[in-house]
């Protein structure tokens, strides 16, 4: 199968390919994926033409990047790109959580720590875990208000007099060669950028098809300042996919509603709604990559043929003339 293509990434010498595998299903998220079967994932993105590979440590507390690490050690390291998360520690488990997001996840529970420490000792962490001796790109992970509440203006200021600094460390080093935020909030990201030199943002569920409020702000500064947007969660966890969930909770009655009409477009030209959703984002020059969290193999390998879907113009103008996506929005071609 022909690769897919390759973009910058920020102002880097990094290229990413268009499709990336996202990982927090390997780490069993809402539904139980076994070590063989997220090590089968990887492989499976790799045997599609997928070279971007994005993990974090709160994905099942260290199992996926274990698993990422094992099945990527079998690749030529200088073919892929990988990126893992900082700003969170992993610490032995001496009780499970109130709420688990995951399934038979490792033994450890996290603990949020954006100290400059917090971020050298993640860093070193995630190497041991993956068992790789390089990280590409490195995000500090939830920085958002909707994360921390009250606490947010504190852990920023913490971050940004610690964690940041850390972050610009291994960067100049050539430690790692990108460094940015992973958040579902753009409002952190408008933040960062106020203060920090940023190379590459994941924001995750807010560019979709669904929801394209980033068009106001964040995509056009992000433009004119080079750096590059990473779409997570292009689905809105699952209800652009045909399940009934939107940001981790079931979809309330407005949101059912819009799907369905914008369902009801892509009927009528033939084209499924998740393949409508995959591709949508990559239209803004801003974007990089999209990064599904497929939940397994026959996913993945789905994802990479409904990325390649062909889409008649005709669809997007319809559910621009319908109010169903932003104006400005562009569109695939």
């Amino acid at each position: 199968m022909a690769g897919f293509e390759k973009r910058p990434l920020g102002r880097t010498s990094l290229e990413v390919t268009v499709l990336g595998l996202g990982c927090a299903t390997l780490g069993g998220h809402r539904v139980p994926v076994m070590r063989a079967e997220a090590e089968a994932i990887v492989r499976a993105a790799w045997a599609t033409g997928v070279r971007y590979v994005d993990a974090a440590p709160f994905y099942g507390y260290g199992q996926a990047e274990r698993c990422v690490g094992d099945a990527l050690r079998e690749m030529p390291r200088d073919e892929y790109v990988l990126s893992t998360k900082v700003g969170r520690l992993l610490r032995p488990r001496t009780q499970a959580p109130a709420t688990e997001p995951y399934r038979h996840p490792l033994p450890f529970n996290t603990a949020f720590d954006y100290t400059y420490d917090g971020i050298m000792r993640g860093f070193e962490d995630s190497l041991q875990r993956l068992g790789l001796a390089r990280i590409d790109i490195l995000y500090a992970h939830d920085l958002g208000a909707g994360q921390h509440r009250d606490a947010h203006p504190e852990i920023m200021r913490t971050f940004r007099g610690g964690g940041y600094r850390a972050l610009e460390e291994l960067r100049r080093a050539g430690t790692v060669r990108a460094i940015g935020i992973g958040v579902n909030e753009r409002e952190a990201l408008l933040e960062a950028m106020q203060w920090g030199d940023w190379d590459a943002f994941l924001l995750a569920s807010r560019y979709t098809l669904l929801e394209q409020d980033p068009l106001d702000d964040l995509l056009p500064k992000c433009v004119r300042s080079g750096i590059s947007i990473v779409v997570g969660a292009v689905h809105n966890t699952g209800v652009l996919a045909g399940r009934n969930s939107w940001n981790y909770r079931p979809a309330p009655p407005e949101i059912v509603d819009r799907v369905n009409a914008i369902r009801a477009v892509c009927d009528s030209h033939g084209v499924p709604l998740i393949a409508a959703a995959l591709q949508f984002p990559l239209a803004h020059s801003a974007v990089a990559a999209v990064l599904p969290g497929p939940r397994n193999v026959r996913e993945m390998e789905e994802n990479s043929k409904l990325l390649r879907y062909p889409i008649p113009p005709g669809l997007w103008a319809d559910l621009r003339n319908a109010n169903l996506i932003h104006p400005d929005a562009p569109t695939p071609t």
